[in-house]
């Protein structure tokens, strides 16, 4: 995997700096002032495939509207390309390709009819840029003459990545586009992301899933509107502070309220089959712990050190 480590000015795709954006929420009594995104700064190289990892809620749709000319931030600057996103806007859409969260194309129109419409809009046409869409569009042309309400979960994201594809963008972004998709069709999408990533297109892709973080070059987390870390997963992982503990029993939920007793313990959360668990004192055992949760009345009780994952050190740093 390529690194892009300090990377010079010119080879920005996308730089991003203290940009914020806040709401007004009516509520019966009183406006609230709700903080959408806080002080955001990133720089994306040309060519990187850049994720923004985090849950539901924490900020990266109206990231995403914003770098995409949709909305204004209320502070700071972005660029495209070396444009500016309010002086530049027009520039900026011939050169970006958009796949929002919600599925958005034309319900009634067929596939055909939704790629046709695009390509019309930016002065192109399937033809032309057909080399882009190739690997993607084979997959969906048997059911080109389907109305694009009617296609699964899979078909629809695939349709919606060759629409954002058709006019052959600088930096394609692409929101949450795995969501409510199937496992394989999960597989799919990545793998053609590396197939475009190839073709020296700058991605942005945010997701909610944390083990997508590893198919990316470089990762921000993002929680509550505001950037936890931005680095490499793979630095991410190595940087977790702490020793990282699997603890399973035969009573898993009382397992996880008895660990949470614990004064020791520093951290437990449940992570599938087993409890994730850090601590206080450095110097206790697995055996001392396996000690006191016997005590508790735990059976079959299994504790061993594992490596940190990108979700372990998210919940570390939230």
């Amino acid at each position: 995997m390529q690194s892009f480590q300090n990377p010079t000015e010119n080879e920005f795709a996308v730089s991003c700096q203290s940009v914020s954006k806040h709401y007004i929420k009516n509520s019966p009594f009183e406006k609230l002032n709700v903080k959408a995104l806080e002080n955001i700064s990133f720089d994306v190289s040309r060519g990187e495939l850049f994720g923004i990892i985090g849950p539901d809620g924490a900020g990266k749709t109206t990231l995403f509207r914003i770098l995409t000319t949709l909305i204004l931030a209320d502070e700071g600057t972005v660029s495209i390309e070396g444009n500016d996103v309010v002086k530049d806007f027009k520039s900026i859409r011939n050169e970006v390709g958009y796949m929002p969260g919600r599925f958005s194309l034309y319900q009634d129109l067929t596939v055909e009819e939704n790629l046709n419409v695009f390509a019309k809009v930016f002065k192109t046409s399937i033809e032309e840029n057909y080399h882009l869409i190739e690997d993607i569009y084979k997959q969906i042309e048997p059911f080109k003459k389907r109305r694009a309400g009617k296609l699964s979960g899979g078909m629809k994201q695939k349709l919606a990545l060759c629409c954002a594809l058709i006019h052959k963008p600088k930096v394609l972004f692409l929101d949450e586009p795995t969501t409510g998709v199937d496992p394989v069709s999960r597989k799919e999408f990545w793998d053609m992301l590396k197939r475009l990533k190839a073709q020296n297109i700058t991605i942005l892709v945010s997701t909610p899933y944390m083990d997508e973080a590893s198919l990316c070059d470089r990762i921000a987390l993002i929680q509550n509107g505001s950037f936890l870390k931005i680095d490499t997963p793979k630095n991410i992982v190595n940087q977790f502070p702490h020793e990282l503990w699997s603890v399973s029993s035969d009573a898993m939920s009382k397992l996880l309220n008895d660990l949470r007793k614990i004064p020791n313990i520093r951290s437990c959360f449940s992570f599938g089959e087993s409890h994730h668990v850090t601590l206080k004192n450095k110097d206790w055992s697995v055996d001392e712990l396996k000690v006191v949760l016997e005590k508790y009345e735990h059976t079959s009780v299994e504790i061993k050190v594992i490596e940190a994952s990108i979700e372990d050190c998210f919940m570390d740093l939230t």
